[in-house]
């Protein structure tokens, strides 16, 4: 995408999964190396998007990665309820807040504009030496679980430990990026614009 990019001098807007947490798309965009990453947790100021895309273009880089989550919403869409947004929305023809986006961008800015959405076929692909080592770990672990007849936890990584965690405590609750993440640390810090 940044050859693309680079060679035709677009804005390329990359929608990532991430309808209610922007993990993936936090995560994505800094291995990317995407120049704006919006997600649902942080609002966006299209104006603030809009500028990043010209300070770039004025320091002489011809084009601009966003990485955008599924999720991502404006902080006008933030003041109201899901359902006043939604069918402005609709009502406006947009089918992803990515197309939404894309299409402001350009007509703040001038730049064209495209939209990628790699969607679900980035979920396969070859695992590393690192998800193999991982995904061992959890299965010696879980066996263990079953050998001990404990059931109704999952198996998760936590500060670099494996351990079992109720079901209770984490099904069906969604763990956002907290606004402390180190992670939104370092985009900051790399100037990488958040909306």
């Amino acid at each position: 995408i940044h050859t693309t990019a680079g060679s035709h001098s677009r804005v390329m807007c990359i929608e990532i999964m991430g309808n209610k947490a922007g993990w993936l798309t936090l995560y994505a965009g800094m291995a990317g190396g995407a120049d704006i990453i919006l997600l649902p947790e942080l609002p966006y100021d299209i104006k603030k998007v809009a500028a990043a895309v010209e300070n770039r273009a004025k320091a002489g880089k011809n084009f601009s990665i966003l990485a955008v989550a599924e999720g991502a919403f404006s902080q006008e869409e933030a003041k109201m309820k899901r359902k006043e947004w939604t069918a402005q929305r609709a009502a406006a023809g947009y089918t992803t807040a990515t197309a939404r986006i894309a299409k402001q961008v350009e007509e703040l800015t001038g730049a064209e504009t495209r939209i990628c959405v790699p969607g679900h076929m980035q979920r396969g692909g070859s695992p590393s030496a690192y998800d193999r080592v991982l995904a061992t770990q959890f299965g010696a672990y879980a066996a263990g679980l079953i050998a001990d007849e404990h059931y109704g936890v999952t198996v998760a990584m936590v500060n670099r430990h494996v351990t079992a965690n109720p079901l209770a405590d984490v099904a069906g609750k969604t763990r956002g990026v907290p606004g402390d993440c180190d992670m939104l640390n370092v985009a900051k810090a790399m100037g990488i614009c958040l909306g």
